[in-house]
């Protein structure tokens, strides 16, 4: 893990931190080569060439920014998206594995 997005973890509640872990290891799962990891105006930023997924966290929930999640609103239904575009995952939800790994695939992959 990247040095600074590490002691920005180290930060956020445990709680989060497992659920960042999680989602982390799911961006890494998705596609073939290695993102760049690192901190884009103090948040956890996953690069490949210029597409990125962010995971942003707060005391009861992450955001995830990706382009793609747009394009699989209807199977994230259960999940708020924000007028942005960014899918919030709540600590009471379940993370919907399959379908970020094809988000993140997407928005990182092409």
């Amino acid at each position: 893990m990247n040095e600074q997005v590490r002691d920005y973890i180290e930060k956020i509640p445990s709680e989060i931190i497992d659920m960042f872990n999680d989602l982390r290891r799911i961006i890494f799962d998705s596609i073939s080569c290695e993102p760049e990891e690192t901190l884009w105006a103090k948040i956890p930023s996953y690069y490949v060439d210029e597409s990125f997924v962010r995971l942003i966290p707060f005391k009861n929930h992450i955001n995830i920014e990706a382009q793609a999640v747009i394009k699989h609103k209807e199977e994230l239904a259960c999940y708020k998206i924000t007028p942005k575009g960014m899918v919030q995952i709540y600590l009471k939800q379940d993370i919907p594995h399959e379908v970020l790994k094809q988000i993140f695939a997407e928005t990182l992959e092409g």
